[in-house]
């Protein structure tokens, strides 16, 4: 974890999954975003991408988890993220979220952050930014 004194322009951390049939079950019945494209293989079978997709929001979702467990870790405020949907994800891969600290607000004490998500094979599908409010040393 790291405090806002503590965070520092270039600090990154990552979080590394494979996405499994089951993940994507599970967020679909969450969200209720049963889209055809996430949760039936024939249907996708006959999209642009001839088989299931990933939700994108299941793999934007992995950098809410680096920001909260890693960096800045527990006690951090989400604040707002901006994504773009680079490739598809499919079942079976394995994907990595970075976030990097660009930028740090001290007026407010909220820092911004540079969002990756890459696949195995170190495509990017998902980039974006995020900006939080990492924890205070009273919070710590």
């Amino acid at each position: 974890m790291a405090t806002y004194d503590e965070l520092q322009i270039g600090d990154s951390a990552s979080f590394t999954k494979t996405l499994s049939e089951t993940d994507i079950y599970l967020f679909a019945g969450i969200t209720g975003d049963l889209n055809p494209a996430h949760v039936d293989a024939v249907s996708a079978a006959g999209g642009m991408f001839k088989q299931r997709i990933a939700h994108g929001m299941l793999t934007a979702s992995f950098i809410s988890t680096v920001l909260a467990m890693k960096l800045p870790g527990p006690g951090t405020i989400y604040l707002s993220q901006n994504s773009q949907f680079r490739a598809p994800v499919f079942i079976g891969d394995t994907v990595t979220a970075t976030v990097e600290c660009v930028e740090k607000l001290d007026k407010r004490q909220w820092a911004k952050f540079k969002t990756t998500v890459v696949n195995q094979d170190g495509k990017l599908v998902v980039d974006g930014e995020a900006m939080v409010i990492p924890p205070s040393a009273a919070k710590a």
